[in-house]
């Protein structure tokens, strides 16, 4: 499978590419958005991960352009914009998905997984399901024994990436990385204040913890 990345923040996008390459991707990463579009257009991708803000043109424009010209390459649009217009005017675009900055790398990587499953289809978009919790990713849905739950983005944030590996232990280091993005340098122990919300929210025996190793999402 080969990737587009276009993304004008070169150290997030050398970091996803890098990622992504070890998930066994070929990918190509351009930082502009005409260049973007004109890779794109090649026809020689199977997915393009979309940046909005952009140079040269920006990403609903490239989405736009893209289909237009009759191209139905799966496209994940990125932007640090959250806000269901937002939101709404990428999809009306043409783009399959929509990831808020910052995000989860895990949670990318499942969203490219899906998106590339999903091609040349019309399933449902994916839902994670935990025992009696279930995740809807793309809709940002969390709903535990039929009861829909309200959290807040960055609660939903640390919740999909323990739902993407539910069952593994996962390291504060690693939610730091995937949630607070590539260049936080808080306090981690911030980390806490999300999982005890979460407990509060879902129950508290949906989240373990493994001492001195983190935090395992488990059926309850």
């Amino acid at each position: 499978m080969r990737l587009l990345i276009v993304e004008d923040e070169k150290r997030l996008a050398v970091s996803l590419a890098k990622g992504l390459r070890a998930e066994g991707f070929a990918v190509d990463v351009v930082h502009d958005g005409l260049e973007g579009l004109h890779r794109a257009g090649e026809g020689v991708y199977d997915l393009v991960v979309l940046d909005i803000m952009l140079p040269g043109m920006n990403g609903y424009r490239v989405c736009a352009a893209l289909r237009a010209a009759g191209h139905d390459v799966p496209i994940l649009m990125l932007t640090a914009k959250d806000g269901e217009y937002d939101e709404a005017e990428g999809l009306d675009t043409g783009a399959d998905d929509y990831l808020t900055k910052p995000f989860s790398y895990v949670v990318l990587v499942a969203r490219v997984k899906a998106l590339l499953r999903r091609r040349g289809s019309s399933g449902a978009s994916p839902v994670l399901r935990i025992g009696g919790l279930s995740v809807d990713t793309a809709a940002r849905r969390v709903v535990r024994d039929g009861t829909e739950v309200a959290l807040t983005a960055k609660e939903f944030a640390v919740l999909e990436q323990l739902a993407v590996r539910a069952g593994e232990v996962i390291g504060k280091p690693e939610i730091l990385e995937h949630v607070w993005d590539f260049a936080y340098d808080g306090d981690p122990n911030i980390i806490e204040v999300y999982i005890s919300a979460l407990r509060r929210k879902l129950g508290a025996a949906t989240i373990q913890t493994v001492r001195g190793a983190g935090y395992r999402l488990v059926a309850s």
